[in-house]
């Protein structure tokens, strides 16, 4: 079996700050695994300003944050990157599984960094009746295919939640020439951050309906229309307060989820960044949800150090 001083799994921006961070901190032979093409994680679909704010002091694109990392990590010859390899076990004794192109791999290591991230919440989470047609996506995968393969998924457009990716999509909807029926909002007030719905959907003039959810779906093949309703304190419908919205694409942005299923497989349990296995860490979205990938770096980097500490005792 392969032996390596400290392995993380994930390329995205807490991973490469992890992992510079360990570098820097002594630790010289690192394996990042990565399951997309490229590092980078999900920044490579953003391709809007606002991020590096505080910790570059300088507004940066996603794909321009992640350069800076990616940077770094070509530059040592300490990591190494594993593109296109995938981890499906993690047992408690530090080892772990990966498939890479053509192989399945197991290596025992040292210590242990889970970069995993976040997926987002699904249609089904959130219980909306109605049919099963095409046209329902979530927002996260709807910025790749505008983004990263250039298909426009609809023209127009009703997006459930106010998240940050929603409200980042209403505009690139916009700017694509789409039409934003709605933005729809259980909640008193947006999820996402206060420039998100100035920049993205106030100077749109896309319409914004809190206290408002979506109670049901119409649609054969293509999303036709959804029926909107008024809640009250309780979420309970308000009668007599349903309206009708004719689009044929929908956009979930109703909250991440971290993916930790290596963690919980292991039968491992997170307690603040460590875990109850000595020498496994959690940093970035896996460990909480973050509003800002600045703060995600900071708090990888000591994720980092306390990997080298501990590797290097």
């Amino acid at each position: 079996m392969i032996k390596r001083d400290l392995v993380i799994v994930g390329g995205g921006p807490a991973g490469m700050a992890a992992a510079v961070s360990a570098y820097e901190n002594g630790v010289k032979d690192i394996l990042l695994l990565e399951r997309d093409q490229y590092l980078g994680g999900i920044l490579n679909q953003c391709i809007h300003t606002g991020f590096g704010i505080n910790y570059f002091k300088e507004v940066l694109t996603g794909p321009e944050y992640a350069g800076r990392f990616i940077k770094k990590i070509k530059g040592v010859s300490g990591i190494e990157v594993s593109l296109k390899s995938i981890a499906v076990k993690l047992t408690n004794d530090k080892t772990i599984t990966f498939l890479s192109p053509g192989r399945l791999k197991t290596i025992k290591a040292r210590a242990i960094i889970m970069a995993t991230g976040c997926r987002e919440k699904t249609r089904e989470m959130t219980h909306i009746q109605g049919t099963r047609p095409a046209g329902v996506f979530s927002a996260g995968l709807a910025q790749k295919l505008i983004n990263i393969e250039g298909l426009l998924p609809g023209k127009e457009v009703v997006i459930i939640g106010s998240g940050d990716i929603g409200l980042i999509m209403a505009r690139r909807f916009a700017l694509e020439g789409a039409k934003v029926k709605a933005v729809i909002e259980i909640q008193k007030k947006s999820r996402g951050l206060l420039r998100n719905m100035v920049q993205c959907v106030e100077d749109f003039d896309i319409p914004v309906y809190f206290n408002h959810k979506i109670s049901r779906i119409y649609g054969k093949d293509r999303v036709e229309k959804v029926s909107v309703m008024k809640v009250n304190d309780n979420f309970n419908e308000i009668p007599g307060s349903i309206f009708e919205i004719k689009c044929d694409t929908i956009l979930m942005s109703v909250g991440l989820i971290s993916e930790n299923e290596l963690i919980e497989m292991a039968g491992v349990k997170i307690e603040e960044n460590k875990t109850s296995v000595p020498g496994i860490f959690v940093c970035g979205n896996s460990f909480k949800i973050y509003d800002v990938v600045d703060s995600v770096t900071t708090d990888s980097y000591l994720i980092g150090k306390l990997a080298a500490d501990y590797t290097l005792s």
